[in-house]
């Protein structure tokens, strides 16, 4: 009798569990259905409206920069013919004394596998020797490649190059700081011009030949930006991805900038300044993570004009881990958003320049650009339209979800012409990184603790030739905590849910991109992207 009892009682508990989660599952939907239409409906409304908003101010941002960059090149608006470019040449009466004395910096930090390359290129620069000064500013923790770092340069000054070797007690400021007290030393007093170059920028020798003439001619120019080229583009997908973003940057945004305002955002490197104008501006401050940028907008409010030369071209490396691109993404959206924040008074209460000018930096330069841009990109499409599916309510519009995004892509895409048909998933990779992004933008607005962190971006240099073998046939030791990504994985689980619902249940039929968004999130949540280097 018991055992029939207790036969009962257990075929009983299936029933028991399936009504419990029976019960949760409605309790949880009518907990849905009370908050849906008073608030959630009305939250994702506005949300929509707002990001709608943010899209036309991209699109037009970006149509705009289309129509003036194929006007510069009908017009055939190049720089040497709106400034004035002549050769230097030796003097017979001067003779070396008629070129300018130039500065260069290479600022490093534990540049093991780059330091040769950088330091090379700037003492191969074609430039009288004694008219130039290459200056290593090491600020290196680890004694082994400051030796390196040392005997490199007493190599390069044993063939007659006037190199110095500065360092400093101190990281403070980081990259900043060590530009700043390098412009301290008493022998820089006799430099006109200075030069910048990363640790891993390689110059060719002509660099200065074709850039010092410009600052030389047109006494109102205070920098002269080069383009970079990409040594390792073709080293993975991440890579080419990278490429595929800052080529627009290169092609589209800087000459935009510098043909019809004067004024872009210096790129930190392979760039020249005049150093009356730098210190004219305050010199190099570290109140952000993007002193470059500080500078850039500063002596632009002195009144200082820019030209970019898209035709000279730095050679340099993208960063080549998952791992360092985020860490470097983070320092380029939190830095212009927290200096957006620090300035923006001051650029409007300037005298110096135009209101037009005013307006560009303000709304194109920092809003549409390093604030509007990264925020509509993730809760737009990341968020917004896949929540749409599960409130139906709430319609996108299709020239806001399709035609706008489509066109603001293809706009884009033109930088790169070889990778077209890597568009999809260049889309899907931004759109993952647009998280890291909003987040870094949010931080730079609202000065939180992690606004001035810095993480050096870290280089290859020629381990990728010496090294791609072993790179290639072994497998990284990586630690589960290191790859794993929750946000990532947070939303990839948010987008296949909402997926798997549109499919099922939806009518806007998303699924498909929410699926192959979602696995793009998932790909770099569980750490399967830029984890090493492939052998090509």
């Amino acid at each position: 009798m018991e055992s029939v009892t207790s036969s009962a009682a257990m075929a009983a508990l299936p029933e028991t569990f399936q009504e419990a989660r029976d019960d949760i599952a409605g309790q949880i939907g009518l907990i849905w259905d009370q908050v849906k239409a008073p608030v959630i409906v009305p939250l994702l409304r506005l949300a929509a409206f707002l990001c709608l908003i943010m899209s036309v101010m991209l699109f037009v941002e970006k149509v705009y920069m289309a129509i003036v960059i194929v006007g510069i090149k009908l017009s055939g608006r190049r720089p040497d013919r709106r400034y004035k470019w002549e050769p230097l040449r030796e003097d017979l009466e001067l003779g070396n004394s008629a070129f300018p004395m130039v500065l260069v910096q290479i600022p490093m930090f534990n540049e093991k596998e780059v330091y040769k390359l950088s330091i090379g290129a700037a003492c191969g620069l074609s430039w009288p020797s004694d008219r130039i000064i290459i200056q290593v500013l090491d600020d290196s923790t680890d004694p082994i490649i400051k030796d390196l770092v040392v005997m490199e340069c007493e190599r390069w000054a044993s063939k007659g190059i006037n190199i110095r070797y500065e360092i400093r007690d101190n990281r403070n400021g980081y990259k900043a700081g060590a530009l700043k007290e390098g412009m301290k030393h008493s022998y820089v007093k006799n430099c006109d011009f200075v030069a910048i170059f990363d640790a891993d920028f390689q110059p060719e020798a002509d660099f200065l030949s074709r850039t010092i003439p410009f600052l030389v001619h047109n006494p109102q120019l205070g920098l002269v930006q080069a383009r970079w080229k990409f040594s390792n583009s073709n080293e993975c997908l991440m890579t080419r991805m990278q490429e595929m973003s800052l080529d627009y940057h290169f092609t589209v945004e800087q000459e935009v900038g510098s043909s019809m305002y004067s004024f872009f955002g210096f790129n930190g490197t392979a760039g020249v300044w005049r150093i009356s104008a730098l210190n004219e501006a305050g010199g190099w401050k570290d109140r952000t993570t993007v002193e470059d940028m500080d500078l850039a907008v500063r002596a632009s409010l002195k009144g200082w004009k820019f030209v970019y030369l898209s035709d000279l071209k730095v050679k340099n490396e993208l960063p080549s881990t998952f791992k360092a691109y985020r860490y470097q993404q983070h320092r380029w959206s939190c830095g212009p958003a927290n200096l957006f924040r620090k300035m923006l008074m001051e650029i409007i209460r300037n005298k110096k320049v135009s209101p037009f000018k005013k307006v560009h930096v303000i709304y194109n330069f920092f809003f549409v650009r390093k604030i509007v841009a990264h925020i509509v990109t993730f809760v737009f499409y990341c968020v917004v339209i896949p929540a749409t599916v599960l409130v139906p309510e709430v319609e996108i519009p299709k020239w806001g979800s399709v035609y706008i995004p489509s066109i603001i892509t293809l706009l884009n895409a033109v930088g790169t012409p070889r990778s077209l048909h890597l568009i999809v998933f260049w889309i899907l990779f931004e759109n993952v990184m647009s998280l890291h992004r909003t987040k870094a933008t949010f931080v730079g607005l609202l000065e939180t603790s992690k606004v001035n962190e810095w993480i050096v971006t870290e280089k290859l240099g020629d381990a990728l030739k010496t090294k791609a073998i072993t790179k290639a046939s072994k497998k990284p030791k990586i630690r589960i905590g290191d790859r794993l990504h929750v946000l990532e994985l947070g939303v990839g689980a948010f987008l296949f849910f909402c997926g798997f619902y549109d499919l099922g249940f939806g009518r806007n039929h998303y699924f498909i991109y929410l699926f192959l968004q979602g696995f793009a999130f998932f790909a770099v949540g569980f750490g399967y992207v830029g984890i090493f280097v492939p052998h090509s």
